[in-house]
């Protein structure tokens, strides 16, 4: 198998990853495992994993104190946004929280054009259309079991997300994408620890089922994608990765209906296809800086 080839399964791979957050976060409220420990638990494994996957590819570096700073800050934000997806996860099926969640790119370019100054192009104003009309689709399908709070807070998510996007760009633009994910990652998981302790929220989980999700978040969900991410993007150019990964959305929706027993309405899929548009023409002149699970 080429380098091209190889590239696109490995971002694939990594897509369908990252597609399973909202499957985890759905199970976990059915096993009885607040959001809190969840996340402490996830991001705590999943940056140790991560690290030592760095690691094993070669010698870590640190980036300059000024980028380190700002790495911190980023990873605090990343906190501020995971809480809010997995809270969204509450009232809103899984697939439609990654439909909608999936609605970053969106932001990302809103955010470039006015703090950026990036060109804005008509492709831009109708990726911006796509995905505000496919959301609007999506809460108004089914009023019983779609939350427009959930919706809410999932955007919230997806905003938050795109700024973390936006300053990754602006302020750390030479500090490689996969040692800023790693940063961010502590400081998260950092911060979810503490934030357990003090609210006595945080527990250790108990029986097989709630370490299965633990275990299955950290390293399907986080640890395994972002290398598996990072690694593609040495091997395709960002673009083609980009296109490859509106594939995430789509296998949560999958995963929803098989795993979840989630109903797929005509509305759900007419929003969910809009919203892929909209991420599509945004991403006609995407930048390649790698993600962090949300």
């Amino acid at each position: 198998m080429d380098a091209q080839r190889s590239g696109a399964v490995f971002v694939l791979i990594a897509s369908a990853g990252f597609g399973t957050l909202a499957i985890f976060g759905k199970l976990a409220a059915e096993a009885g495992l607040n959001t809190t420990t969840l996340l402490a638990f996830r991001f705590t494994i999943g940056s140790a994993l991560l690290w030592i996957g760095l690691r094993l590819r070669g010698p870590i570096q640190l980036p300059p104190a000024r980028e380190f700073r700002v790495a911190v800050a980023l990873g605090a934000l990343y906190a501020v946004f995971s809480a809010l997806y997995f809270w969204g996860l509450l009232y809103v099926p899984a697939g439609v929280a990654g439909i909608t969640f999936y609605t970053f790119p969106v932001f990302v370019y809103a955010l470039s054009v006015t703090v950026l100054d990036e060109q804005l192009s008509r492709y831009k104003l109708a990726a911006l259309a796509c995905a505000i009309v496919g959301v609007a689709l999506m809460i108004g399908a089914d009023t019983a079991s779609i939350d427009a709070i959930g919706v809410l807070l999932i955007l919230l998510a997806a905003f938050g997300y795109a700024t973390y996007i936006t300053g990754n760009r602006a302020a750390v633009a030479n500090t490689p994408p996969d040692m800023l994910a790693a940063i961010a990652l502590v400081v998260t998981a950092g911060l979810f620890v503490v934030g357990g302790g003090v609210t006595g929220r945080l527990s250790v989980p108990s029986g097989p089922d709630q370490w299965a999700i633990i275990v299955g978040i950290a390293v399907i969900g986080t640890a395994m994608p972002l290398l598996l991410y990072v690694t593609g993007l040495q091997r395709i150019e960002a673009s083609r990765a980009a296109i490859v990964s509106t594939s995430e959305p789509v296998v949560t929706v999958l995963l929803g209906i098989l795993v979840l027993n989630e109903l797929l309405t005509v509305s759900v899929i007419l929003g969910g296809a809009l919203v892929l548009i909209g991420v599509l023409l945004a991403q006609t002149d995407v930048t390649g800086k790698v993600r962090t699970p949300q």
